[in-house]
């Protein structure tokens, strides 16, 4: 495993206090105020707009790429062989540390209100530098209706390398850290190296994207790409995990063996979806920035949500696709005969500089809420998170003023446990999670 020279950011927005009381953090009052110039830049983003026109409909359309099954056979056999996701927990070797034992600056990027109630930060060996970002979070309780994997509760969460300052040869990359949360007391956690198979699987690259999204289900892992990337989504296969046998910073067959930027573990693409209007744009075809998986829906589906600069004159869309309910397509969306995926819902919201999404219907309801969170427009400081359906919108409150920046510092994407009622999340610096009812409570 690699180690950093240390360099630690200056913090900016408002101080936290935060302290462990069992297994909660509680804030202190002085903590929780938020200035009403910075609520300014957090405004209501309003009722979701239905989109129904097929000029609307038709730029969300996908066409599905699986990559030829002897092509991942061959890259794996060359390699030794596939292992598992408790082949990779039983090899943990990086320890997240509990709030408490965390510094100031690690927690003050933690929500406001809702509290968390569960909250860690990274071994230090991963933190020693900005290189490496964590962005994109997903859980066993997305991919499995138990919550396990297994035998194990898992989370996963994905972490992107800087494209400007770091060793050259990992700038770009996407890793994954595979989190054994079975003792929530003690969590440990390996990495993976996220690629993508070349040259008919006898190789692979680095997988070189901006993983701001990410969700996991059955088998699949889907996280999202690069701006302008021709793929929209990477598809990735959880019994597909191989040993890289050369511990160097190359990535892909070396003269002695294979190496994944010095991780121990690599995981190959499977397949693709590319949207059928071409690479994203600001008139086409969207960027998807927030992934989460919905298990209220028949079928379950992916809820996707898109990226815009704060102040665009074009507003996000908010849309879903549904899993295939074939057992042979496990983790794949539901295709037509020619292999393309249709959104099966879609709306515009007010909501800018997304980060989180996800969809959740309460019992008896007719609908689902769609849950949004996003970065206050100068990308310092907490954002907000807020609650949106037809009929309008509530965002959470915080301080005397009731600003609504009551969310995470730099906060990433969103993933619904539906077997514990948690919503867990990632800052640059800290995994945590709160319940959904908390969220609720905390709604104005």
């Amino acid at each position: 495993m690699k180690h950093r020279g240390r360099h630690r950011r200056r913090r900016r927005g408002a101080a936290l206090r935060a302290a462990l009381a069992g297994t909660a953090l509680a804030l202190t009052a002085a903590a929780t105020i938020v200035s009403a110039s910075q609520a300014t830049v957090a405004e209501d983003p309003g009722a979701l707009k239905p989109l129904t026109a097929t000029a609307d409909t038709t730029r969300l359309q996908l066409r599905e790429h699986l990559v030829p099954r002897r092509s991942l056979d061959r890259l794996a056999s060359a390699m030794g062989g596939t292992v598992g996701v408790a082949d990779v927990l039983a090899a943990s070797d990086h320890t997240l540390r509990r709030a408490a034992d965390c510094g100031s600056n690690d927690r003050e990027s933690l929500p406001v209100t809702p509290a968390a109630t569960e909250a860690y930060c990274w071994d230090p060996t991963d933190t020693l530098t900005d290189d490496w970002r964590p962005a994109s979070v997903t859980t066993s309780s997305e991919a499995d209706d138990d919550g396990l994997w297994g035998a194990n509760r898992v989370v996963l969460a994905g972490w992107t390398h800087s494209t400007t300052t770091g060793p050259a040869a990992s700038r770009g990359l996407a890793r994954v850290a595979v989190i054994d949360a079975n003792d929530s007391a003690h969590p440990s956690y390996s990495w993976v190296l996220l690629t993508v198979p070349t040259e008919g699987g006898s190789d692979y690259r680095g997988l070189t994207s901006q993983i701001s999204g990410m969700a996991w289900y059955g088998d699949r892992l889907l996280v999202t790409t690069a701006q302008g990337s021709a793929d929209a989504l990477y598809v990735y296969d959880l019994n597909r995990i191989q040993r890289a046998s050369v511990l160097t910073d190359a990535v892909g067959r070396v003269s002695d063996g294979w190496s994944a930027d010095g991780f121990r573990y690599v995981m190959p693409a499977v397949g693709s979806y590319r949207f059928t209007a071409g690479a994203c744009s600001r008139t086409g075809a969207p960027c998807p920035s927030a992934l989460s998986v919905d298990r209220g829906t028949a079928p379950d589906s992916l809820v996707l949500g898109e990226w815009t600069p704060a102040g665009s004159d074009r507003n996000a869309r908010l849309w879903r696709y549904a899993f295939d309910d074939s057992p042979q397509r496990a983790g794949l969306l539901a295709t037509d005969a020619s292999g393309r995926v249709d959104a099966v819902e879609a709306y515009r919201t007010g909501a800018s500089e997304i980060r989180g999404v996800l969809s959740y219907r309460p019992p008896g309801a007719t609908g689902s809420e769609w849950y949004v969170g996003h970065l206050p427009g100068a990308m310092d400081g907490h954002g907000s998170l807020w609650r949106q359906d037809t009929r309008g919108a509530d965002g959470t409150r915080c301080g005397s003023d009731a600003s609504h920046r009551c969310w995470a510092e730099g906060t990433g994407s969103l993933s619904y446990a539906p077997d514990t009622g948690e919503v867990w999340s990632v800052t640059d610096r800290m995994l945590f999670s709160v319940p959904l009812r908390s969220i609720d409570a905390s709604l104005g």
